[in-house]
């Protein structure tokens, strides 16, 4: 199965979900154009507070279908934009990539992987006990984001359902995300 684009999302005002649109428009260096979190720096209200300076890692938020599959079998009714992300993939294991992939999507734009988005615990008022969801622990014991990747725009254009995405790994030796 090749990775394609499901949904993408956006809002110009801060809330917990993302209508869904047609199409949104990738802008380089700043995120998604006129969405709230779009910026050179910081834009989540928990990291402006901390250091409005500090650079935007989190311009575009992706999350994989499948977690919608894997949540729903387990009875909590998810769907694309509702985690507050931008693209929703499917066929492409986000949370397995290294940091500084560069993401292919459509004709035109390139995302670069950040890192592993840090869900809050808004998560549980959307959805009570979602939150346990998508934030465990492996067998091991370490914490485990599963909400989707953060990124930043390295090359703008239109991202639209049904796009293709292309992933292109960073030089060895790969680097593990991390929350961002």
């Amino acid at each position: 199965m090749s990775a394609t684009v499901t949904a993408v999302s956006s809002n110009g005002v801060y809330s917990f979900t993302k209508p869904n649109r047609e199409t949104i428009t990738l802008l380089a260096g700043l995120g998604v154009e006129g969405d709230v979190h779009a910026g050179v720096t910081v834009k989540h209200r928990s990291r402006v507070a901390k250091d409005p300076t500090r650079p935007n890692l989190r311009q575009v938020h992706l999350i994989h279908a499948e977690l919608f599959d894997e949540v729903a079998a387990k009875g909590f009714e998810v769907t694309a934009g509702d985690l507050g992300e931008n693209i929703t993939t499917r066929g492409i294991d986000l949370l397995g990539l290294p940091t500084g992939t560069l993401l292919r999507i459509g004709n035109q734009a390139v995302v670069e992987v950040t890192g592993l988005r840090n869900p809050c615990a808004q998560i549980d008022s959307f959805r009570h006990g979602l939150l346990k969801q998508v934030v465990g622990r492996d067998t091991d014991g370490h914490v485990r984001y599963r909400a989707g990747v953060m990124g930043v725009v390295r090359v703008g254009g239109p991202v639209r359902p049904g796009d293709g995405i292309a992933v292109e790994l960073p030089e060895a030796p790969h680097r593990a995300l991390e929350r961002v």
